[in-house]
């Protein structure tokens, strides 16, 4: 996969209601797809590089939905396999006046049986960047074993990995296994992307600057404080950018058009604040809607 960045981890099918009620009242519900690491990779397609995702579906119609619709935004799918012996994951939406909530059911899904002997369907000779995130090891042992495995052969290969912390406390067997998981993981990669307020319950920090000692990352850190803005850190010089202000409709999905837009910046050698305002800006397209993924394609309209 030369030239491209390769995005691994679980895609579901996403049911959201269509009227913005709550499941429990709404008359029809929206099917669509949604993963933070594939989210990424479109993201990056529409705004014109080369992107991958690598993932596991099962072999029904939601699994072949997600392989259609991911690959019809211009993403390389060619590293995703399809599981006939278990099912693709499905998450519901369910909005209310205190905010979305979200219900997974992805225990046995297709992806959670990825392992180390996936590797090999991860395209890494020539590639740009490795995205990964803290969602994949909490999905099972297995999945673990392939994000290290992963880590260990990018370094080897000479690929920069990048790694959003992304912590999903219902997929831990406690706050403290995931903030020492996700804290050696992070140590590891060469960006990672956190936010202000996942530091605060994984490890006790209280700013990005504390986040920044405590991870003392080999390469670049961007901390993201919300409707705040966004730091990056790299080594001794810290880069702050407010964030624009934004009619947030739902956040979910903001922090991985944040990533997309950072690292697009990235893979274009823009300077720090510019791909800082670039992970602001996908970002607020995606509060802005109750979707998970708003294409970047149409920036030239905002």
């Amino acid at each position: 996969m030369t030239g491209t960045t390769v995005c691994l981890g679980e895609t579901m099918a996403q049911v959201t209601p269509a009227d913005g009620q709550g499941l429990q009242t709404s008359g029809e519900l929206r099917l669509a797809v949604a993963g933070a690491e594939s989210t990424v990779a479109q993201y990056l397609a529409d705004l014109g590089h080369r992107a991958a995702w690598v993932g596991r579906v099962g072999d029904d119609p939601f699994g072949r939905r997600v392989v259609a619709s991911i690959a019809a935004r211009g993403v390389d799918v060619s590293g995703v396999r399809t599981d006939p012996g278990a099912p693709t994951g499905v998450y519901f939406k369910d909005p209310g006046p205190d905010g979305t909530r979200v219900h997974y059911y992805r225990r046995g899904s297709a992806a959670s049986r990825m392992g180390p002997a996936d590797a090999g369907r991860v395209g890494l000779a020539g590639a740009r960047l490795l995205h990964l995130t803290g969602i994949t090891p909490a999905l099972s042992d297995t999945c673990a074993g392939l994000v290290d495995l992963l880590m260990e052969r990018a370094a080897a290969a000479g690929v920069p990995v990048s790694f959003d912390v992304n912590h999903r406390p219902a997929l831990w067997s406690s706050p403290e296994r995931a903030g020492s998981a996700l804290r050696e993981l992070a140590r590891r990669a060469d960006i990672v992307f956190v936010g202000r307020d996942e530091g605060e319950r994984l490890w006790g920090t209280s700013t990005a600057a504390d986040i920044h000692a405590h991870l003392a990352p080999r390469g670049l850190l961007v901390v993201k404080d919300a409707a705040v803005g966004a730091t990056e850190f790299d080594g001794d010089r810290a880069e702050f950018v407010p964030a624009p202000a934004v009619g947030v409709v739902e956040a979910v999905g903001a922090g991985d058009a944040f990533a997309a837009g950072h690292l697009s910046g990235l893979l274009r050698g823009s300077p720090p604040r510019e791909r800082l305002a670039l992970g602001h800006r996908l970002a607020g397209r995606a509060l802005r809607s109750i979707e998970d993924y708003v294409p970047a394609d149409t920036l030239k309209e905002d």
